[in-house]
């Protein structure tokens, strides 16, 4: 696929080259989408079965979606809030980076839910934004390095035997026996599907939900006084839980602020959208205003990286996780409406069980 897209300049490096691969004829499962859910599913299904075969189809590189330009907050619970039979999602990632050894700079030292009406005592942030906003809750949570947790995750997935397709865009589904995945390349036949694609391939999918582009902004590095004076000492990422939305985490000594959505009214923009043009120029610079607004230590601070990525809105805030209208030996995954860093993985593993027949799904319909 040509993508034409500019969504900025993301302060992580995604470093994957996986090798160039012919798409074979059949496989036991396919997998559409290199994110986050895709990886973790991969590696999880040759893990508990090394002998069947695993076809990752990516449309364009690993790493070009939400994963590879998401903000890397990770927390507990999904959008909805704490769904039945979810589990703990913070564990059960930390325990999947700590089994596969991988290096992605997770780092759990809670999150400050942030608020307007209500404040806890001795809050370390007070910012000016639409009122007096200040921690008004501490949940789990933390941060991880995007662009290492999807390079760490494609080596693993790589080296466990998966068949990692790049610039293999899926265009068409027949739900025969075995199910024929049509692309470029030619036909995979294929006996289970993991449709990973979050915002993109909707209709493909069945995803019940909206595309959306979020925008971030990355400061320059600050002194310790700076980062005290505005409440980031502690290096605890932090989201409003009231409106206008914003949240935020370190990276070094430089501070992520993201807030603001721009809607399509089809997922296939974002193949072209490019942050230099129509609003969105107009959205970085209201971030960016909003910004050196929030405390008087900031009100000069340089603004060094601009970017965004996409985000799938479901209807109802829930993730989508169940299967296909058309087939129960396929699996639907997305739709986490900006809480995908750790429960995209945590459901991905939970995924591949379930095509396994190890695990049943939730119900969260």
């Amino acid at each position: 696929m040509d993508s034409r897209k500019n969504w900025g300049n993301r302060p992580w490096r995604v470093d994957v080259c996986p090798q160039k691969r012919v798409l074979p004829e059949a496989v036991d499962f396919a997998i559409i989408g290199g994110g986050f859910s895709g990886l973790a599913a991969a590696i999880q299904l040759k893990s508990i079965d090394p002998a069947k075969s695993v076809a990752l189809l990516e449309a364009e590189t690993i790493g070009s979606g939400a994963s590879g330009y998401t903000g890397g907050v990770a927390l507990a619970e999904t959008a909805a809030g704490d769904l039945p039979g979810l589990g703990d999602v913070l564990a059960g990632y930390q325990r999947f980076i700590q089994d596969y050894k991988l290096q992605t700079e997770l780092h759990l030292p809670g999150c400050y839910e942030l608020s307007r009406s209500h404040a806890i005592p001795n809050s370390p942030i007070s910012w000016n934004d639409s009122g007096r906003l200040c921690a008004s809750k501490e949940v789990p949570g933390g941060t991880i390095d995007p662009g290492k947790t999807v390079s760490e995750l494609t080596g693993v997935a790589e080296n466990s035997g998966v068949f990692i397709l790049e610039k293999h865009p899926v265009t068409d589904v027949t739900f025969s026996r075995p199910i024929e995945l049509r692309t470029p390349a030619g036909s995979l036949r294929a006996e289970k599907i993991l449709f990973a694609t979050n915002a993109f391939a909707l209709e493909i999918s069945g995803i019940q939900g909206h595309a959306a582009f979020t925008t971030a902004v990355l400061t320059e590095p600050l002194s310790d006084d700076m980062l005290d004076a505005v409440g980031l000492a502690n290096r605890k990422p932090f989201y409003t839980v009231d409106l206008p939305y914003l949240w935020g985490r370190l990276l070094g000594d430089s501070i992520i602020f993201g807030s603001g959505l721009i809607f399509f009214e089809d997922w296939r923009e974002l193949h072209t959208f490019d942050i230099t043009s129509g609003n969105a120029p107009e959205t970085f610079a209201r971030l960016e205003k909003r910004v050196h607004a929030l405390h008087p230590a900031l009100a000069h601070v340089q603004i060094t990286h601009q970017w965004g990525g996409p985000i799938c809105i479901s209807d109802d805030w829930r993730p989508c996780f169940r299967y296909h209208p058309q087939s129960e030996k396929c699996i639907v995954l997305g739709g986490y409406s900006g809480h995908g860093v750790a429960l995209s993985a945590y459901l991905g593993i939970w995924a591949a069980e379930a095509l396994m027949g190890a695990r049943r799904l939730p119900d969260w319909s």
